[in-house]
């Protein structure tokens, strides 16, 4: 590796904690917040004239100077500090800066950045979508004094199921064989005539199912667990 690259890998790895964060985000405003605070890190790391630039512009702006105060250690600490550097003046000359010392190391920071953002709103709309559903499931098992492993493990599936409706990476045609299967009536409403006799997790075709929304939750930054249990 050149001294370049190492410098590079060095200030990505430091950084790597608040890329991290995009997995405790709800929204792209979030997101953005959390990619903006990244870029910032690496770019106190990797451009120094320009990253001290910025943080003069801040301190010595009044208004920006004295949000960021009042912000330090309360939730919207980052927020505030990122709104503020958007504002400066030097906020171009940063990113600009960045960008082109990834550029010369063959990085693609925005492309790196857009997978994980891709995958946190894709997950994120997909949760959204089967919420109403997974209540009325977690509500019928809690309510029901004889409820079993069994189905505990057909409510997962239908959760899954529900899941996958709004996650594109999954082919329509697994989902549309699953239907088939179990004799579904309505896709969008597998409680319809419901028979759990025929959702049986070991076949074949379910795989495609069961995987599909476990990488998809993965690259959001989460698990199917955590999702069945928030």
């Amino acid at each position: 590796m050149t001294p370049q690259e190492i410098g590079f890998t060095n200030a990505f790895n430091l950084n790597r904690p608040t890329l991290a964060l995009f997995s405790k985000c709800a929204s792209k405003d979030e997101l953005h917040i959390v990619r903006d605070t990244f870029f910032l890190g690496m770019a106190s790391q990797l451009c120094p004239q320009e990253y001290g630039s910025l943080r003069v512009s801040m301190i010595t702006d009044p208004t920006a100077f004295t949000s960021i105060v009042k912000s330090l250690n309360t939730p919207k600490g980052l927020e505030t500090m990122v709104t503020a550097a958007r504002a400066s003046d030097g906020w171009e000359n940063v990113l600009g800066a960045l960008h082109a010392v990834a550029t010369e190391v063959n990085s693609d920071l925005d492309g790196i950045w857009m997978t994980l953002e891709k995958g946190r709103l894709e997950w994120l709309g997909a949760l959204n979508s089967a919420h109403p559903l997974k209540v009325i499931l977690k509500d019928a098992l809690k309510n029901d004094e004889r409820t079993t492993e069994r189905d505990l493990m057909e409510a997962k599936m239908i959760y899954i199921y529900t899941l996958s409706l709004s996650l594109p990476a999954i082919d329509e045609t697994h989902k549309a064989c699953w239907r088939k299967i179990v004799k579904m009536e309505d896709k969008l409403n597998p409680l319809k005539n419901y028979d759990g006799d025929l959702w049986d997790s070991r076949k074949e075709q379910w795989k495609h199912l069961d995987l599909g929304v476990q990488e998809a939750a993965e690259r959001g930054g989460s698990s199917f667990n955590d999702a069945w249990e928030a």
